[in-house]
């Protein structure tokens, strides 16, 4: 690409610039630091040029290639935010389902596109609100959802068949899925209408996010069934969002977030097909890959970040074309949502917290992102308000109407820092990745705790950064303020819990108690029987009545639960 005279070219001018320019100036004045570094450790050169791409066989087509095509590192869709604008998906839920109900349509109401699920700590660990654990975190960080009846209330009035929803939700994804599904088809809508997304991924859990509920292979077993089960019955959900936000939350590098994010991709992979070998589908992994989504974080350090996104994009689409022999297209596509960094949001001077959301923002943008929810100012302190969520929604309303970055496709794409940092991490996301494959994938790796204890690594060196003051944050140990900030604090009422225990109750008493007894017992059985998919009983344990907990202690009896192992 690059011709060998002009490079020789580039150099002699640099070395007359670095002699006449350079070297006077920091005479006089010295450079701030004596090292610039990115987040991942890089150490940053004061500019790049072609010289810094032409040393590593920078190529056009081989590394960037046009939007929409092989290897999709300018973007998944050949026009972008030209043609179609990213989906504004603010992640909300709390409270009872009344409550949830009235967010969801006042999000929709300022311009919100899309709905994007929080379920309450006892529902996505399978307890019921009335159990002796659950009592205290009833609807505290999300909805209670137990049955149906609660599922048909958040929805109330909201058309599911036009709207997209996302459910954060994974050790219980089959059983809330059902719910939205029968709630779905009681208002005559089918299920094959139905667009979406559910995380289902139970490896993040493991490594980072800890709600999980049965050991590693039951519950690999449940996520790849319910991946194969939405193939066949729901061609426009996303079966699986495979997350790397919860990695970079619990202190992973850019590099770890995206290594660790695509080797839970490989194993998903590796589990469907494994699975469509004992069901006898699927038959290829260009039967399920294209509904594969996944999920990243957005920091501060924008360009990094920028990188990061792209990096992700074009190593995906050559995992799946040459690892796993992928034929179509959209089946290469990494398409991704993206959020904002809760874990850099502060108590401190919470107002700062917009101009940090409105940066990470752009970076999801810049870096291509097909979905974007931006956390709200005041969640270091508490749920977010109605107004600091009406606030998230402008951001992304600004950066969309407003600044011109959606006008053209991949702006940054070219530029000599941006692509010397995404050839830089996809190198070191390689090297994690070939050190799981030589584990034996990440199913193995999650068993001998390995990625949560490089995970708490990396977030204490990086508290130690910040603790020196090599890692500087305004309002926490730089330009400090002494007062505590005074803003509206959103509080859950205790009465919640006390109204969806009991309508929990009277949906007890009005079902057919040996109808969901039987449901619960063929629910046993299926668990137990590796060559059959688990989807249609648990759905069909939902329509019979039967609860989450106790669909979800059913699951228990066969399957047990997991300890983590202890990492230091």
């Amino acid at each position: 690409m690059w011709d060998p005279k002009y490079l020789d070219k580039i150099r002699e001018k640099l070395e007359e610039w670095e002699k006449e320019v350079l070297q006077p100036i920091l005479k006089k004045l010295p450079e701030r630091k004596q090292k610039f570094l990115t987040e991942q450790g890089f150490e940053i050169k004061r500019f790049y040029t072609p010289l810094d791409l032409a040393e590593r066989g920078w190529d056009y087509l081989s590394r960037l290639g046009f939007p929409g095509a092989y290897p999709f590192t300018r973007g998944v869709y050949p026009t972008m935010y030209r043609g179609r604008p990213w989906t504004i998906r603010q992640y909300a839920g709390f409270g009872s389902a009344e409550e949830t109900n009235k967010r969801y349509k006042y999000l929709l109401s300022i311009g919100q596109t899309g709905l994007s699920m929080a379920f309450d700590l006892p529902t996505q660990l399978g307890l019921d609100p009335d159990h002796p654990l659950a009592y205290y975190e009833v609807g505290k960080v999300g909805v209670s959802c137990p049955t149906p009846v609660e599922m048909d209330i958040i929805f109330k009035d909201i058309p599911m068949d036009k709207i997209t929803t996302s459910m954060t939700i994974n050790a219980t994804a089959i059983e809330i899925l059902s719910m939205y599904v029968l709630v779905a088809e009681s208002r005559g809508i089918p299920r094959h209408v139905l667009g979406g997304t559910v995380q289902n991924d139970i490896l993040k859990e493991f490594i980072a996010r800890n709600n999980y509920i049965y050991p590693p292979h039951p519950s690999m077993r449940y996520a790849t069934d319910l991946i194969i089960w939405c193939a066949k019955e729901m061609p426009k959900w996303n079966s699986i969002s495979i997350s790397g936000y919860h990695f970079e939350e619990a202190g992973a590098t850019p590099a770890q977030e995206i290594a660790f994010t695509l080797a839970d991709g490989i194993e998903y992979v590796r589990w469907v097909l494994n699975r469509g070998k004992i069901q006898g589908w699927p038959k290829s992994v260009d039967d399920f890959a294209p509904r594969l989504s996944f999920f990243f974080a957005a920091r501060t350090n924008l360009f990094e970040q920028v990188a990061k996104f792209r990096a992700a994009r074009r190593m995906w689409a050559k995992i799946m074309k040459e690892w796993f022999g992928a034929q179509k297209t959209r089946s290469m596509m990494l398409r991704f949502h993206t959020q904002t960094a809760g874990v850099q949001l502060t108590a401190q001077q919470p107002l700062v917290n917009l101009i940090r959301t409105t940066i990470q923002a752009l970076a999801a943008v810049l870096g291509g992102t097909q979905s974007l929810h931006v956390n709200s100012y005041d969640e270091a302190l508490c749920l977010p308000t109605e107004e600091a969520v009406k606030l998230s929604i402008r951001v992304q309303q600004v950066l969309l109407y407003e600044t011109g970055v959606a006008d053209t496709i991949d702006p940054l794409g070219g530029a000599y820092y941006v692509e010397w940092l995404t050839d830089m991490l996809e190198e070191e996301a390689w090297k994690i990745i070939d050190r799981i494959e030589r584990m034996g994938g990440m199913t193995k790796a999650v068993e001998s705790g390995w990625p949560r204890a490089e995970i708490a690594r990396s977030a204490y060196e990086y508290q130690l950064k910040v603790e020196r003051g090599e890692v500087q944050i305004v309002g926490v140990n730089i330009f400090v303020e002494p007062e505590v900030p005074k803003i509206e604090v959103l509080k859950v009422d205790p009465a919640v819990r006390e109204r969806v225990i009991n309508r929990l109750r009277e949906y007890r008493e009005k079902r057919d108690k040996a109808k969901v007894d039987r449901a619960l017992n063929e629910v046993r059985r299926v668990a137990e029987r590796e060559e059959q998919n688990i989807v249609p009983v648990i759905m069909e344990a939902v329509r019979s009545g039967a609860t989450l907990g106790e669909i979800s202690s059913a699951l228990r009896e066969v399957w047990g639960e997991w300890r983590a192992p202890e990492i230091f």
